[in-house]
């Protein structure tokens, strides 16, 4: 009998956690090894057709508002029976709401393996959030760290490192494929810029949501404003939405340079506006492993990126590009002037970074690591006929410590 291996999202909204867990969801099923289920906390989101394709049955959603109201309570006792009703043998979740709600739930529920995840390091959550994912934590079996700058913090924070383990993300090469036979100019024309007879001649690109601060746009637009003085035929590509998306605007007026930034929204089709950059940036003031990083080097485009998170451990210094600390304005814009000047060099990192991505960040990669996982603390189980290492829960018993109460939804 194959194992019952569910997957625990908070949305289908286009995130880098999303991103992830349904590729995951995806290669687990064309394995064959497992009978993969999804559930989520919210139904909607433009990700969702990507995986209704592979017939995975029901996928239930559990929304919630708080996470101590009597609708929290409803929806977490509704997930306990379906946990109970599928006979899950391996519950994984993918991100800071999944791993309160769905650790509770597989612990009430007795599912045998428990795995939640950590995708950052600082900068998203407030003192009482990181209470309530200790004690998600406490309730978990493994910890996956999608690097080892998050392993290192969660053990700053009191996790022990054997409950740890690090899986890099993983890219799907499909998502930055471009279509064949289309010219730049066509390319151009269907991203809505203008004319290029008449606008930049060259393009330096940021994928980065417009949701949170910690993504440091103005450091971007800072930076943009020196390029633009030294080399005045590029334009900058913003591809991202959310609440900062007006400010951000309004910096870039200030600053001068309007008239060459370009603010995308969320783009459908990611390819699209790499294949035209030439220089791609991320000016983050903390990090998990970014997507993004993954996909430029993969789109075999150069990158200057803060030293923040992970990025250190895809980008290799003055090979596929360059780390540049938070903040620092004025260094990233050097780095993208010398990368934007010459083009060949330029060339070379993302040829490079390619060939890193293939061969340390592939899809393949992601699911032989998860893989790997997911046989070691099932196999435990069959073994020890009990769940695997109970001795390093929050209490003894197992059982939830007492403690803070799970902030409310926003």
């Amino acid at each position: 009998m194959k194992p019952r291996i569910l997957q625990l999202l908070d949305s289908f909204d286009q995130g880098g956690s999303e991103l992830q867990a349904l590729e995951l969801t995806r290669l687990l099923h064309d394995s064959g090894k497992y009978e993969v289920y999804l559930a989520s906390l919210k139904p909607d989101g433009v990700l969702r057709a990507s995986i209704e394709s592979l017939n995975l049955g029901e996928m239930p959603s559990y929304p919630l508002k708080s996470f101590y109201d009597r609708n929290a309570v409803f929806q977490l006792q509704r997930f306990v029976r379906y946990l109970r009703t599928k006979q899950i043998d391996l519950l994984h979740t993918h991100d800071f709401y999944t791993n309160i709600f769905g650790m509770t739930a597989g612990f009430l529920a007795g599912v045998n393996v428990r795995i939640a995840s950590r995708r950052e390091t600082s900068g998203m959550r407030v003192m009482a959030q990181q209470q309530a994912q200790r004690l998600a934590y406490s309730l978990a079996h493994q910890i996956v760290a999608n690097a080892e700058s998050v392993k290192q913090k969660l053990i700053e924070e009191g996790i022990n490192g054997s409950r740890i383990t690090v899986i890099h993300n993983g890219l799907n090469f499909k998502r930055v494929v471009t279509r064949r036979n289309v010219s730049r100019e066509e390319t151009i024309s269907a991203l809505g810029l203008r004319d290029v007879s008449h606008g930049p001649a060259r393009f330096v690109t940021i994928v980065a949501n417009m949701r949170h601060e910690v993504k440091d746009y103005p450091t971007f637009l800072r930076a943009a404003q020196r390029v633009s003085n030294a080399v005045p035929d590029v334009g900058f590509l913003l591809v991202g939405e959310g609440e900062l998306q007006e400010s951000i605007k309004q910096l870039a007026a200030q600053l001068g340079i309007d008239g060459n930034t370009f603010l995308l929204g969320r783009c459908e089709n990611i390819a699209e506006p790499l294949s035209v950059s030439d220089v791609c940036v991320l000016s983050s003031k903390a990090e998990g492993f970014s997507n993004s990083i993954l996909e430029y080097m993969a789109a075999g485009r150069p990158v200057v990126a803060t030293d923040v998170g992970g990025a250190r451990e895809a980008i290799v210094q003055g090979e596929t590009g360059y780390l540049v600390p938070p903040g620092d304005d004025q260094l990233m814009a050097e780095r993208i002037i010398s990368l934007v000047q010459n083009p060949q060099m330029a060339r070379l990192m993302g040829e490079q970074g390619r060939r890193v991505v293939e061969e340390k960040f592939s899809s393949r990669v992601l699911l032989q690591n998860t893989e790997k996982l997911y046989e070691r603390l099932l196999a435990q189980t069959v073994k020890t006929g009990r769940v695997p290492d109970r001795k390093h829960f929050g209490t003894k018993s197992g059982r939830q410590p007492v403690g803070a109460s799970p902030p409310s939804r926003p």
